[in-house]
């Protein structure tokens, strides 16, 4: 197995128009969504072998994900329904393409009680690259699964990669949240970032100084995504800005899934360990997610809008004329 996503899958409420907030939405439609689930999608229209590991209700909901995520080519073999608990719900606004707000119906939602006897280990053990995010840290019993999963991946030799993605409805304050995330870093390969959550855990504004502190926690990369801006990263061979591709921005939600995708599969196909790649090297890991960020962000909703292999080599293709 080429990647392993584990964490949240849920139910996206699709706001029916962009421009407006949470309480002026006129409609909402359901669409699969959640960041790891996303991110395993996206690996597979890319062309890897993903699986993906978390809880969803025994319901109609639950059902529909377990099916749309196998329909997509995702090895569902670790995905567990749960009788009890609901199959979590979220609700989205738009206020405009590049800004979302979020209110999560999780009291618990089934994501959320994903425990160690619901791991598959055999898979943990087996992927070249296990990938999770901090929704997965927010309570247990998801938070000490979580940590055995990566204590299970890294055992099997597995490069470890851990989304940020702060959404602060779902902490009691930012304190915990940056508490949390930096316990978890020691264990972790990659972290990857927006600049607003750079701020959060390290105070500062400043990619490279912020990126070297995170990494004096542990990992060997950090990268931070800038939204139309562009990327950086910062190893400990060095670090570069990547610039963006300029397109016209449907929106923005899960393009940063769709990216961290894009970069692990070039990652875990180079079959280098992070501190033996040259700035280089990354350089061109980044310039191809960014590629598949920027196509995502093209079409309105996330899994429709991810894009195959394919639609990645001829957009970068045409880049070069």
């Amino acid at each position: 197995m080429d990647i392993v996503c584990l964490g949240e899958v849920l139910i996206d409420m699709f706001p029916a128009e962009t421009g407006r907030r949470l309480v002026e939405v006129s409609t909402f439609r359901p669409v699969p969504g959640g960041a790891p689930a996303n991110a395993a999608v996206a690996a597979a229209r890319l062309g890897a072998q993903s699986g993906f590991i978390g809880k969803v209700g025994e319901d109609l909901f639950g059902h529909m994900l377990a099916e749309v995520l196998k329909g997509e080519g995702v090895d569902t073999r670790a995905v567990r329904f749960d009788p009890q608990a609901r199959t979590t719900l979220v609700f989205i606004a738009k206020p405009d393409e590049n800004t979302n707000e979020y209110i999560f119906y999780r009291n618990p939602g089934a994501d959320l009680l994903l425990s160690v006897e619901d791991l598959d280990r055999d898979l943990l053990q087996s992927t070249k690259c296990l990938h999770f995010g901090s929704l997965s840290l927010t309570g247990e019993p998801i938070r000490g699964a979580s940590r055995e999963a990566v204590r299970l991946a890294k055992s099997g030799g597995a490069l470890v990669s851990f989304d940020v993605n702060y959404r602060p409805s779902l902490w009691p304050g930012g304190e915990e949240a940056v508490r949390q995330v930096e316990a978890i870093l020691p264990e972790v390969d990659l972290v990857k970032l927006n600049e607003t959550e750079l701020v959060l855990l390290t105070g500062s504004e400043e990619l490279e100084a912020g990126a070297r502190s995170l990494m004096d926690h542990g990992p060997s990369l950090c990268v931070i995504t800038l939204g139309s801006k562009g990327s950086y990263f910062q190893s400990r061979t060095g670090g570069r800005f990547v610039p963006p591709f300029q397109v016209k921005t449907v929106d923005s939600t899960g393009c940063g899934d769709a990216f961290i995708a894009g970069l692990l599969i070039q990652l875990v196909r180079s079959g280098a360990q992070l501190d033996k790649l040259s700035p280089s090297d990354l350089e061109s890991a980044l310039r191809y997610a960014n590629a598949v960020g920027a196509l995502t962000a093209q079409t309105l909703g996330v899994i429709p809008a991810l894009p195959t292999a394919a639609q990645v080599g001829d957009f970068l293709q045409r880049q070069q004329f």
